[in-house]
C-alpha cells in the first residue's frame, strides 16, 4: 500500500498535472458547492456573482501554484511541509489542526447531506439504527476507497467525476427547461436577496467573501496533490482546474439547477400538504437543510445518482486529505507513525464523532473564522519560502521545534482579517484578502528582525521529526 504521508514522495510515483486535476476538481464539484453557487448570484446577481467566481478562480489557482511548487520540490504534503516552511517541526501541530478540523469538518457534512438525501430518496425513517447502518456503510466506503493510496483515489476520482459532469450537464438542461424561461434570462437575473447593501460594490464584496472562504482549504489540498506532480506546469493545471471547477462552474450551474429548479420543488410541497404561500419559501429552505432531497425531488433518479457520485468522490478525497493531516499531527506531538490506513480509519471516526457531537452547527458558524486561518496558513509559508529564503530549499537536518514568528504571525494576521471582515469598510472587509497579505508581511517582517531563526524556537529536533532525506 502507497504510504508516503510522511515521506518524500519518489520521482518514479510522479504523473502529470492532466491526471491530478480530476482529484482536484473532483473535490470541490459537490452539492453543497452547487448550492453556494445560487447563493452567490441569489446575493450579487448572475453577472457579479460570475465575475467574482472569476476573480476568486484566478486568485484561488494563484495562491495553489505557489504553495504547490514547494510541495512539488519538496515532496511533501501540505501540512508536513509547514515542518519546514513557517512553523517548525513541532509547532505545525498547529497547522495539522486548523486543517484536520476544516477537512474532517467537510467529511461529516458532506456526509449528513448523503444521509438526509438518502432516506429522503428511498422513504426511510430517520433512527438512531438507520443512522448506525447508513453512516457505517458510508465510512466503510470511503475507508476501503482511500486506504490503497493515490493511486486508487485517483482512479475514483477520475471515473465518478467525468460521470458527475455529464449527469450534471443533464440536470442543468433539466433546470433550464423547468423554469420556463430562456437560458439568456436566468443567466441576466440581478440581485434577489435584500440586506445586503444598496450599491453593486458591496454585493460583489459579500459575493468575493462567500466565494474566497474556501480558497485557502483548496491551495492546501492542492498541495497535498502537487506532491505527485512532474513540473510546475502540472501543477499549475491541477490548482487552476480545481479553482475553476468551484469558482466558476459550480457558481453557473447551480445558478441554472436552483432558479429552474425552485418552481418543480414548491410545487411538490404543496401537494404534499406544504402550504402554498409557504412553498417558494420552503423549496430555498429544502434545498439549504436538505440538499439532496432537493435534488432527487427536481430530477428523480438522475438526481440520486447525481447526488452520490457527487458526494462519494469528495468523501474519498477529504478522507484521503484527513489522513495525511492527522499523520503529521500525531507524529508532531506524540511521535506516533501508525501508519496512514489507520489514520484514514480514524479520521472517518472523528467524522462520525463531529456528526454525533452536534458540532456540524459550530462548523458552519465559523467557517467564515477557518477560511481566514487557512489563508493565513498558506500566506506564512509563501513568506517563508519566496520572500524570506528567496527560493532556497530548507534543510533535513537543522529544523527547529518552533517557528515563533510563524506562530505569531497566523495568529495576529487571522485575529485583524476577522476583525476587518466583520467591522471593516471597502476592500478591508475581504477577510481572506487581507488575511493573506498581512500574515505574509507579518512573517517576513518578525523572521528578519526579532524572532530570527532560533529565538524561542524550542531547539532543533532529532532526524526523525526533521525527515530526513531516504535512500530511493
Amino acid at each position: 500500500m502507497e504510504d508516503y504521508a510522511l515521506e518524500t514522495v519518489p520521482e518514479s510515483q510522479r504523473k502529470s498535472g492532466w491526471q491530478l486535476m480530476w482529484m482536484t476538481a473532483g473535490l470541490v464539484t459537490t452539492l453543497v458547492q452547487l448550492l453556494i453557487g445560487s447563493y452567490v448570484t441569489a446575493l450579487a446577481g448572475v453577472a457579479y456573482g460570475v465575475l467574482a467566481g472569476i476573480l476568486v478562480g484566478v486568485f484561488g489557482g494563484t495562491l495553489g501554484w505557489l504553495v504547490g511548487r514547494i510541495s512539488l520540490a519538496e515532496g511533501l504534503s501540505s501540512t508536513v511541509l509547514s515542518r519546514f516552511y513557517g512553523f517548525g517541526a513541532r509547532g505545525s501541530l498547529v497547522t495539522s489542526a486548523i486543517y484536520s478540523f476544516m477537512i474532517l469538518g467537510f467529511l461529516a457534512l458532506e456526509n449528513s447531506l448523503l444521509y438526509n438525501g438518502t432516506i429522503f430518496a428511498l422513504g426511510l425513517q430517520d433512527t438512531l439504527g438507520m443512522r448506525v447502518l447508513v453512516y457505517g456503510l458510508l465510512s466503510v466506503a470511503w475507508i476501503y476507497l482511500s486506504a490503497y493510496g493515490v493511486k486508487q483515489v485517483l482512479r475514483v476520482s477520475s471515473v465518478l467525476t467525468i460521470a458527475f459532469l455529464a449527469l450534471l450537464a443533464y440536470v442543468v438542461w433539466r433546470g433550464a427547461m423547468a423554469s420556463g424561461e430562456p437560458l439568456g434570462n436566468i443567466l441576466a437575473h440581478g440581485a434577489m436577496i435584500s440586506g445586503i447593501g444598496g450599491n453593486a460594490t458591496d454585493r460583489l464584496y459579500a459575493a468575493l467573501v462567500a466565494l474566497a472562504g474556501s480558497a485557502g482549504a483548496l491551495a492546501l489540498s492542492d498541495a497535498d496533490y502537487a506532491r505527485y506532480a512532474r513540473t510546475s506546469k502540472d501543477v499549475a493545471i491541477l490548482a487552476f482546474a480545481g479553482a475553476f471547477a468551484i469558482d466558476v462552474l459550480m457558481v453557473v450551474a447551480g445558478t441554472i439547477i436552483i432558479y429552474g429548479g425552485n418552481n418543480q420543488v414548491a410545487q411538490y410541497l404543496v401537494q404534499h400538504n406544504s402550504p402554498g404561500r409557504q412553498a417558494a419559501y420552503s423549496a430555498n429552505q429544502l434545498a439549504g437543510e436538505n440538499t439532496g432531497a432537493y435534488f432527487v425531488i427536481f430530477a428523480g433518479i438522475a438526481g440520486f445518482v447525481l447526488m452520490y457520485l457527487a458526494q462519494a468522490k469528495a468523501q474519498v478525497l477529504n478522507t484521503y486529505s484527513g489522513s495525511l493531516s492527522l499523520s503529521n499531527f500525531f507524529d508532531a506531538v506524540f511521535r506516533w507513525r501508525p501508519g496512514r490506513l489507520a489514520m484514514v480509519v480514524l479520521g472517518n471516526l472523528i467524522g462520525l464523532a463531529m456528526t454525533a457531537g452536534g458540532i456540524l452547527h459550530f462548523l458552519q458558524a465559523w467557517l467564515g473564522m477557518l477560511g481566514i486561518l487557512t489563508t493565513s496558513f498558506v500566506g506564512v509559508i509563501l513568506s517563508d519560502y519566496y520572500v524570506v529564503r528567496r527560493g532556497r530549499r530548507a534543510s533535513r537536518t537543522d529544523v527547529e521545534a518552533y517557528n515563533a514568528a510563524g506562530l505569531a504571525a497566523i495568529a495576529l494576521a487571522s485575529a485583524s482579517a476577522y476583525t476587518c471582515q466583520s467591522h471593516g469598510v471597502g476592500i478591508l472587509k475581504l477577510g481572506f484578502l487581507v488575511a493573506l497579505v498581512l500574515s505574509m508581511g507579518f512573517y517576513s517582517s518578525l523572521r528578519l528582525t526579532v524572532l530570527k531563526p532560533g529565538t524561542l524556537s524550542g531547539g532543533r529536533v532529532p532526524p526523525s521529526l526533521a525527515l530526513a532525506e531516504r535512500d530511493d
